[in-house]
């Protein structure tokens, strides 16, 4: 962290510490729940819309699916499967690897899911307009470097065996 990214460190650091875990875990839960709304409005199971998702800033293989939605590769094909048959995604050749199969989606997902979360995107709009340059910066670099614990997290809980009840 440089000098100028130094917090301060007031009295009532660790309250404000708390307060701001406890508001990550109700955003997370908020968008949990929205997320499953979608999805059933969809008619979508959790994993279908999280692969939508993974999807959304363009073509991916079907391991990197698999590796994303958590699926073993007999299910992700699965799961491909249905999206294809509904029209939300479609299978395409890599231009670069003629070899490489990726899932693209169609006009039809990227449609759909952003008659459900358009709404909420543009909303949200003018709470990102209320912010400065720099204060833009600090969120997108906190949320990135909170996405990447998260992942490594992630990555070292699913090489443990699980827990047995």
């Amino acid at each position: 962290m440089s000098a100028s990214r130094q917090p301060s460190r007031p009295a009532d650091r660790e309250p404000l510490v708390h307060a701001l875990g406890d508001a990550m875990q109700q955003y997370q839960r908020s968008v949990q729940a929205f997320d499953d709304t979608v999805g059933r409005r969809l008619g979508l199971g959790a994993a279908d819309l999280r692969c939508l998702d993974w999807l959304v800033d363009g073509p991916k293989s079907a391991g990197q699916l698999s590796t994303a939605t958590g699926l073993r590769p007999a299910a992700t094909t699965a799961l491909i499967d249905r999206l294809a048959k509904r029209g939300l995604v479609r299978r395409t050749r890599s231009e670069t690897d003629r070899r490489t199969v990726l899932v693209e989606m169609t006009e039809l997902g990227q449609a759909q899911t952003w008659e459900a979360y358009g709404p909420l995107v543009r909303a949200g709009q003018p709470m990102l307009d209320e912010l400065s340059t720099e204060q833009l910066r600090f969120m997108t670099d906190y949320l990135r470097r909170i996405t990447e614990l998260t992942d490594e997290h992630r990555a070292l809980l699913s090489q443990r065996a699980p827990s047995q009840p």
